[in-house]
């Protein structure tokens, strides 16, 4: 019978790993063609600025006029930062799951599955603000609250859309009105 729970167990790690891993591999398949920007060349001293834009370098050209393609490098470049941290974490839990004894693995496997489920219902969250008419959005989770960087509507953002917002925040998780941090990104 023993043997039995650590079979089941092993091979529901082994379905969360697979999901995680398709996951990551759809993401990669859809984003390897973008170029996103590198938050460090934000900062980079080495720019130049010209008349046609900012050139990072003589290759790329950003075009500072179109505010819209800053904006989808900025939360391009957020998505791609949080994943990072993700699959990070997903792969430390992976090795004490398989390195841990058996007390440990069922910590990390339930780790695991939080962190799963906090990244599908920061997903969930950004599908149905940018369904709401915004153009962009990110949703960053903690224990202490919710975060949601959006992109600025025509006219700037209003209590209504902060309403709306921290509605689709509330329905989508436990976190209260006091919890809930929306902000505008320019």
């Amino acid at each position: 019978m023993k043997n039995w729970k650590n079979w089941k167990k092993n091979l529901t790690a082994a379905g969360v790993l697979f999901v995680v891993c398709v996951g990551i591999y759809m993401n990669w398949m859809y984003t390897k063609d973008e170029q996103v920007a590198n938050l460090t060349d934000k900062l980079d001293s080495d720019k130049l600025l010209s008349e046609a834009g900012l050139v990072l370098d003589s290759e790329n050209v950003q075009d500072v006029d179109n505010p819209e393609n800053t904006l989808t490098d900025y939360f391009a470049a957020v998505r791609l930062s949080r994943q990072e941290a993700r699959d990070n974490a997903v792969g430390l839990l992976q090795e004490a799951m398989a390195y841990g004894d058996s007390e440990q693995a069922a910590q990390s496997g339930v780790q695991l599955e939080q962190l799963i489920q906090t990244g599908l219902c920061e997903a969930q969250i950004e599908s149905l603000i940018i369904a709401k008419g915004y153009v962009d959005c990110v949703a960053y989770m903690s224990e202490d609250g919710i975060s949601v960087a959006v992109a600025t509507p025509e006219g700037g953002l209003q209590q209504a859309d902060v309403a709306v917002i921290a509605d689709i925040v509330m329905t989508q998780t436990d976190y209260s009105i006091g919890q809930i941090r929306v902000v505008e990104v320019l």
